[in-house]
């Protein structure tokens, strides 16, 4: 004890700052053979999963095959460090690819460049902990989003399913042309993209149905179950490979009915920093023609992802019971973002199938996704002469097997069941997406905004009737609220079909009050003191009642309980009852002289 107490004080030191910034070290000295093998397994069914979607996702990007693997592994490498959940892979999504589409204009360097401004601003988010901006976007307007971006980006595919080339990517449009041209079908990339999509329904349902096989069964029936669960999790590529075949055996026998993906580079991109400018016919693009054109995707893109992510993280941390930093993941996903515009990738996000899978696989920590991004550069390095064979028709059905279950039809009849005004917002989002996605997000945002607002202006009364009128507001007074609390007092209070009546103001549920609420207050007891009437206020909390004493408010009269202030006003001729046992007088108001004459 002598020695502890003489010792110096230690130092904390940068130990829980650097855990906090690189949630590696919280599991990494913990890390074990066990986890290596499970985590191993998981990285290798993800990075099964992520090739055929990430060329398949840079279609819907408007973007070259190869950019859909330069965004693929950058993320998961990155996560792997900065990442709080043990489950999530970044890379690049069927929304993202969306909005990738409809700001970088079908450009790659618009594309890489967009990934890196987003980076920034999600770094930036990080690390002044603007996390919480995600709060107002609410429910309704994520479900219209999604919703939407589903049918979009699944009858964007409809194009290549049936073979039609030169087809519009506005939504519009492109539902005329292809239904105009429906007649021009090539009947092998019907054939195989239905075929296509069957299969991956029917490997998805099967997955689904499986009964998890107990380790007191027979051998057989445990490796059985091993062989019909690997190929229902990595259906995506078993259908890939399957096409690709059949495309190839055609190709040998000296005939092709159906549009390949064509050749893709082989090898891995260069390290540079993304390009500022761009060369065009007319000259170059400089830098800020860029920004100017990308616009308020530069607003738009960092929060869908963020958005994105932070939903498929906490969803998965509830059912796997451990905890996530939103800041913490806007820094990951700035890194990500960023280094991953120096390897020409485009903007990357959580990906709920492929996180999915991650889960189901048994994951331990995010150390998975460095063999899935170890998987993704071998591809890069050894695959891309294979991927040429790759029908369109077939990332088409994996694009659309992927998207549907994103439209979720039960949310508009769960809010007609619950609350129907959160349908205005659902709605508005929902339609205004298919002519602009930026249009319909910014719109259900205002609209949601404008209802939150309006809660808050005319907050719930309740007022009860009898010779003392009582009011009781059900929530906090902020300033658009003063008017109706006002008119609640006044036209119930000194109605002229009755005499005029004293009120008590019950305040239980006012946590807080602001400067204008004060100054209405003051205009309200001056009102009702030339009726010859009292206004007493009980049950205030603490910071309210400091407010409006330091107010000064003339007349202010306040009583711990509602009874005590009912047979305190109540009892008095004219309502001014025995003097109150809290009171406040003019001397040192905050008001101005012209509230309280």
């Amino acid at each position: 004890m002598a020695a502890a107490a003489g010792a110096r004080p230690s130092c904390p030191g940068p130990g829980p700052w650097l855990r906090a910034r690189l949630p590696a070290l919280r599991w990494l000295p913990r890390y074990s053979l066990g986890w290596l093998q499970l985590d191993a397994m998981a990285g290798l069914s993800v990075g099964l999963a992520v090739v055929p979607q990430a060329l398949a996702y840079a279609e819907v990007a408007g973007l070259p095959p190869q950019y859909g693997l330069y965004s693929s592994f950058m993320g998961c490498f990155v996560y792997c460090f900065l990442g709080t959940a043990k489950d999530v892979t970044l890379g690049p999504t069927a929304i993202m690819s969306l909005l990738v589409s409809s700001y970088a204009f079908h450009e790659p360097v618009y594309a890489v460049l967009l990934a890196f401004l987003s980076g920034c601003v999600q770094l930036a988010m990080g690390l002044l902990r603007l996390g919480f901006l995600l709060d107002f976007i609410s429910c309704p307007v994520i479900k219209g989003f999604t919703s939407a971006a589903s049918i979009t980006i699944s009858f964007n595919q409809v194009k290549n399913i049936l073979g039609l080339r030169r087809i519009p990517r506005q939504f519009f449009p492109q539902v005329y042309e292809t239904l105009r041209r429906v007649g021009e079908t090539r009947a092998g990339d019907a054939v195989l993209g239905l075929a296509c999509l069957a299969a991956l329904a029917g490997l998805r349902a099967m997955k689904s149905r499986l009964p998890r096989a107990a380790r007191a069964e027979p051998l057989a029936a445990r490796v059985s179950y091993l062989i019909v669960w690997t190929s229902a999790t990595a259906r995506n590529a078993l259908v890939v490979l399957f096409a690709g075949l059949v495309a190839y055996s055609f190709q040998v026998m000296g005939s092709q009915p159906f549009t390949l993906t064509g050749s893709i580079p082989r090898g891995l991109p260069a390290f540079r920093l993304p390009c500022f400018s761009m060369a065009a016919p007319n000259g170059t693009v400089p830098f800020g023609t860029m920004v100017e054109d990308m616009g308020v995707g530069l607003a738009v893109v960092p929060l869908m992802g963020l958005l994105e992510t932070v939903a498929i993280a906490k969803a998965f941390a509830s059912q796997n019971d451990y905890r996530i930093d939103p800041n913490q993941e806007l820094l990951a996903m700035g890194c990500a973002n960023v280094l991953g515009s120096f390897v020409s990738a485009y903007p990357v996000t959580g990906s709920f199938g492929r996180t999915a899978v991650n889960a189901q696989s048994g994951v331990c920590t995010p150390a998975g996704g460095l063999v899935t991004g170890a998987v993704v550069l071998l591809s890069l390095a050894y695959l891309t002469s294979l991927f040429y064979y790759i029908p369109k028709a077939a990332l088409a059905a994996v694009i659309i097997s992927a998207v549907v279950p994103m439209f979720d039809a039960g949310i508009f009849r769960t809010l007609w069941r619950v609350k129907r005004l959160d349908l205005v917002p659902l709605c508005v989002t929902f339609l205004l997406c298919f002519w602009e996605i930026q249009y319909g997000i910014v719109a259900g945002v205002l609209v949601s905004g404008i209802l939150l607002l309006y809660s808050i202006a005319r907050p719930p009364i309740k007022v009860s009737e009898g010779d003392v009128l009582l009011v009781q507001p059900g929530s906090s007074l902020h300033f658009p609220a003063v008017e109706c609390l006002r008119d609640a007092v006044c036209s119930r209070a000194l109605a002229a079909a009755s005499p005029p009546r004293s009120v008590v103001l019950d305040c239980r549920h006012v946590s807080s009050v602001d400067y204008t609420v004060v100054a209405g207050l003051a205009e309200l007891l001056r009102e009702v003191r030339k009726h010859g009437v009292s206004l007493a206020f009980c049950s205030l909390q603490d910071p309210v009642r400091q407010v409006l004493l330091s107010a000064g408010l003339e007349g202010f009269q306040h009583f711990p309980s509602r009874e005590e202030a009912e047979r305190c006003i109540g009892a008095a001729p004219g309502g001014g009852g025995a003097a109150p046992p809290f009171t406040s007088s003019r001397e040192g108001s905050l008001l101005p002289t012209g509230l309280i004459q």
